[in-house]
């Protein structure tokens, strides 16, 4: 009889190897469409500025946009198209505005939750355009914005189980709004408002500290694995309560503490830039915190129907930031090894497919004469 530890393995195994089938010959081609879709839209931008901000968003974050359409392996081929079109837009829609966030404003929480009501309007096919840039110093962006929240829009109303999921959506976006809005900081540079807010939100029955909180609410995981469960036609209330509970907070905190992890040089020197990380008092502390949420967050995720799709898609996701050579400086060191034993098994094929894939792109980087002694010297 085989064991029960051995028969969870070869159903991850098989989860895995399916999924990754689907995506490098189903989900990432159709990304590439899309992306190149967006790119060509953002070059069209006449204002220099915003067309600049546009397309430096899709290039430096292009990882994310494909870990969010990774949710796609798991839909069956007849919605697949219409889940990655929604989670891709909604994706470059999140990661332009996190990046207009972070320019300088007269009032950056105003600013912040001005623009990123956009993600609002992306999620309700029924609400009405709003000027987003009303307080930002460049407005024209020569309906960009605009488009992505169309076609976001559009693509949610093809989904069967979409009105089911709505609310959770929405809160979940209502929650990255005000992580976004706050978590930048004043005019003054405090962010006591954010961690008023925070500490609000947090549950006393998650033993969660309140930046902990902040994290989860500004994760998009959240929204991507909703809109994802909107294809099913079958899914139930239960199931939709079920995935909200379980991405937030735990998943979704677990998400954003990693990117801080590894943003966290870049992080404290740049200016008007700030870590989450350092809210915590040692690299020991941070390692200890992280290895609990990361429990939590598999835990959960099992208790899930489809269980081993969310567990894959969880590994697939710290194993993006735990590949990266920043998990492994001095101060990441610890965290990522208790995350990763936290993970066990989980984690080890999405380990080796991130570091084959880091390898495969030192490999193959053609540097421009511009950085060529940079980037020979960091190979």
């Amino acid at each position: 009889m085989m064991s029960p530890i051995l028969g969870r393995r070869l159903a991850l195994a098989t989860t895995f190897a399916g999924a990754a089938r689907r995506y490098w010959l189903s989900v990432f081609p159709c990304l590439g469409c899309e992306v190149r879709r967006w790119q060509s839209r953002a070059s069209e931008i006449r204002d220099p500025v915003l067309r600049r901000l546009a397309l430096d968003s899709q290039h430096a974050k292009r990882k994310s946009l494909e870990g969010a359409v990774a949710f796609a392996a798991f839909v069956p081929r007849p919605g697949r198209r219409s889940v990655i079109r929604a989670l891709t837009a909604y994706q470059v829609i999140f990661d332009y505005l996190d990046t207009l966030s972070e320019q300088p404003s007269v009032d950056p929480i105003v600013n912040g939750r001005q623009l990123n009501q956009a993600l609002l309007t992306a999620v309700e096919p029924q609400s009405s355009s709003l000027d987003y840039y009303a307080h930002h110093s460049h407005r024209n962006d020569d309906g960009y914005l605009e488009d992505l929240v169309r076609v976001c829009r559009a693509a949610l109303g093809t989904l069967p189980s979409y009105a089911a999921t709505a609310a959770a959506v929405r809160r979940a976006t209502e929650r990255i709004v005000a992580y976004q809005s706050l978590n930048h900081g004043d005019a003054h540079g405090s962010h006591d408002a954010f961690a008023r807010w925070a500490a609000e939100e947090t549950r006393p029955d998650t033993g969660l500290r309140w930046w902990e909180t902040g994290a989860a609410a500004g994760s998009s995981l959240a929204v991507l694995a909703l809109i994802t469960a909107a294809a099913d036609p079958l899914l139930t209330s239960e199931q939709t309560a079920a995935l909200e509970n379980a991405y937030y907070p735990w998943i979704g905190a677990l998400h954003t503490l990693l990117d801080s992890l590894v943003d966290w040089q870049e992080d404290t020197t740049t200016a008007g830039q700030r870590s989450l990380i350092d809210c915590y008092l040692s690299p020991a502390e941070t390692a200890a915190r992280l290895e609990m949420i990361a429990a939590q967050a598999v835990r959960h995720a099992r208790s899930l129907p489809r269980a081993n799709h969310h567990a894959m898609i969880i590994a697939a996701m710290a194993s993006l930031y735990l590949s990266d050579p920043q998990a492994s400086m001095p101060g990441a060191l610890l965290a990522k090894q208790q995350v990763l034993a936290t993970m066990g098994d989980l984690a080890a094929p999405t380990m080796l497919v991130m570091g084959a894939r880091r390898a495969a792109g030192r490999l193959t980087r053609r540097p421009s004469a511009h950085h060529l002694s940079d980037s020979f010297s960091s190979l």
